[in-house]
């Protein structure tokens, strides 16, 4: 029986470390949106510069307290028991639950915040520019709310100072090139090592990576939404495929952790009934 869950647990492995290969290249219109910058920061008005600005703060209150982002454990608790039909008290009761399940949860939540960015997204594309302001912050909301939801399906829990970081490296990992995505799985590939991880927050103190790859989302795509009206259209799109994209990868390193974990224990129990 142990033997069957660990195949089963190694077969998930290899599609994830498939996933992890086929993530490490750009698409034309991501390279496109890298580029022009300079022209990028010129267009931009000083307003937008300054909400990019806010979160350098929002998202260092994140790391340190979890801030204004911090998602409802409880909430989540009811929505996971309520789904499986299970009794969910604690996040041990939630290790309880088989990789599918958390798979499945995954894409229930996937599927519910992708549907609410759209509709932000279109909210804040009807104003231009004049609405695109509160655009930029709340986006950084949704993206730290999904993560950590995600996060807790799998089992892990985001009052957890360790796991707010590696949330923020999610969020890093959704917006950077070739270079910075093959780092930061190398990084993540060492979090559970306690002397790496204090590592990474000591690198992180500064915020300017964070906020510079998290801008190089919005790209030229942002300068669509600034257009009244049209930037509906634009902003639906944008901000569905981003929460999108940030959730399937909180869902697959979270998921590859889960995994690891359990693969582990698996080990441990083998080697103890054969002592």
């Amino acid at each position: 029986m142990i033997e069957q869950q660990q195949q089963q647990l190694q077969e998930e492995l290899l599609l994830i470390q498939a996933w992890e290969k086929g993530q490490q290249g750009l698409w034309f219109w991501e390279k496109l949106g890298r580029l022009p910058f300079k022209l990028l920061d010129k267009m931009i008005p000083t307003i937008i510069h300054q909400k990019i600005g806010t979160l350098l703060d929002e998202m260092g209150n994140f790391l340190h307290s979890g801030g204004k982002y911090l998602t409802n454990e409880k909430r989540m608790f009811s929505f996971i028991e309520n789904k499986t039909e299970r009794s969910i008290n604690s996040f041990e009761d939630i290790n309880s639950l088989s990789i599918d399940e958390m798979k499945e949860l995954s894409k229930i939540i996937t599927e519910q915040r992708t549907s609410l960015a759209t509709i932000q997204g279109a909210t804040t594309g009807i104003g231009g520019i004049f609405t695109l302001a509160v655009d930029i912050p709340a986006m950084l909301g949704l993206s730290l709310k999904v993560l950590q939801d995600i996060a807790i399906i799998h089992g892990f829990n985001p009052n957890d100072k360790k796991e707010r970081l590696f949330i923020i490296k999610c969020l890093q990992f959704s917006s950077s090139d070739i270079v910075g995505k093959q780092a930061i799985l190398k990084e993540l590939s060492h979090f559970e090592d306690e002397g790496r991880s204090n590592e990474m927050i000591s690198q992180l103190q500064g915020w300017r990576e964070v906020v510079t790859t998290y801008r190089d989302q919005f790209g030229w795509k942002k300068l669509f939404q600034m257009v009244p009206i049209a930037g509906m259209i634009f902003g639906a799109y944008n901000n569905r495929a981003a929460i999108n994209d940030i959730a399937e990868i909180g869902s697959m390193l979270y998921r590859k952790r889960a995994i690891k974990n359990r693969l582990k224990n698996s080990e441990d129990i083998v080697q103890h009934l054969s002592d």
